[in-house]
């Protein structure tokens, strides 16, 4: 039952209808008996602050998706150390009177591949965006060099300043033995693949951020060229049980429930 007791919280983005966080976190609050309810809220960059605030200040919180989590990162009024290293926040939530904001992604990125049992080599990874600065971030935990594609090679040049900027390595493309996509692409229909095998022939993992029923076409085209693939689903669960924790840290996060949740709704 929805009351004025029950706690909002929302994903932050533009689009947002095809986001399974309102299920994920939605199966999560009912299987915990929380008055909570999670909903999709599609703005403008402009937008963001004040629904932060709003959502904060009421108790709530959230996350944050394409192309507002810089955004975030700015307008939250503490901004955790790796939030501000990756300059990206994906979760938000309200304490002492003002918000807070995390990135929950890299421990998405960092999960995903240990499921994966990634080897520790070098990680290609496709994207100049938020969702690579995690990535990143992730190679320089798991103490690995990455590489970069870019379809703009400004972009990339950039990007690969940052990198360096962060102590992590850059490698040869053709070193990397992991797969990251960390574009949009593959969302909608006909989009092109983010990274073709021919650019990393000795790759071994695939690791796609993107998500859709069935599975992603990149998903479909890396499967029988290496060991071992997963489509966004994966470090949906994984970044999604780090959120709840954000929220509610003195509960576990029903992963199981949340990762079935999931599966169901990509069926």
């Amino acid at each position: 039952m929805i009351d004025g007791s029950t706690r909002v919280f929302a994903i932050l983005g533009d689009p947002v209808a095809q986001s399974l966080s309102p299920v994920m976190h939605n199966a999560a609050f009912t299987a915990l008996g929380i008055r909570a309810v999670y909903v999709p809220l599609p703005c403008s960059s402009a937008d963001v602050p004040a629904l932060i605030r709003a959502l904060a200040s009421s108790g709530g919180g959230g996350n944050v998706t394409v192309p507002h989590k810089e955004t975030a990162a700015r307008t939250v009024d503490v901004c955790l150390d790796l939030a501000e290293m990756v300059g990206a926040c994906n979760t938000f939530w309200g304490s002492d009177g003002g918000s807070v904001g995390d990135n929950t992604d890299v421990y998405g990125v960092l999960e995903a591949l240990r499921e994966l049992e990634a080897p520790k080599a070098p990680w290609l990874i496709a994207g100049t965006g938020g969702a690579a600065r995690a990535a990143v971030v992730a190679a320089k935990r798991a103490g690995v060099a990455v590489a970069v594609s870019s379809r703009e090679s400004s972009r990339r040049s950039q990007f690969e300043s940052w990198i360096s900027s962060q102590g992590v390595a850059l490698a040869p493309a053709s070193e990397c033995r992991v797969l990251i996509n960390s574009t949009p692409l593959g969302l909608k229909a006909g989009d092109p693949l983010p990274i073709s095998f021919d650019d990393a022939p000795r790759a071994e993992v695939a690791l796609d951020m993107v998500y859709a029923a069935g599975e992603t076409e990149w998903v479909r085209t890396m499967r029988p060229r290496v060991r071992r693939v997963a489509d966004g689903r994966t470090m949906l669960v994984a970044q999604g049980a780090a959120a709840f924790h954000c929220w509610f840290p003195d509960k576990h996060a029903p992963v199981e429930v949340m990762r079935a949740a999931v599966n169901a709704a990509l069926r």
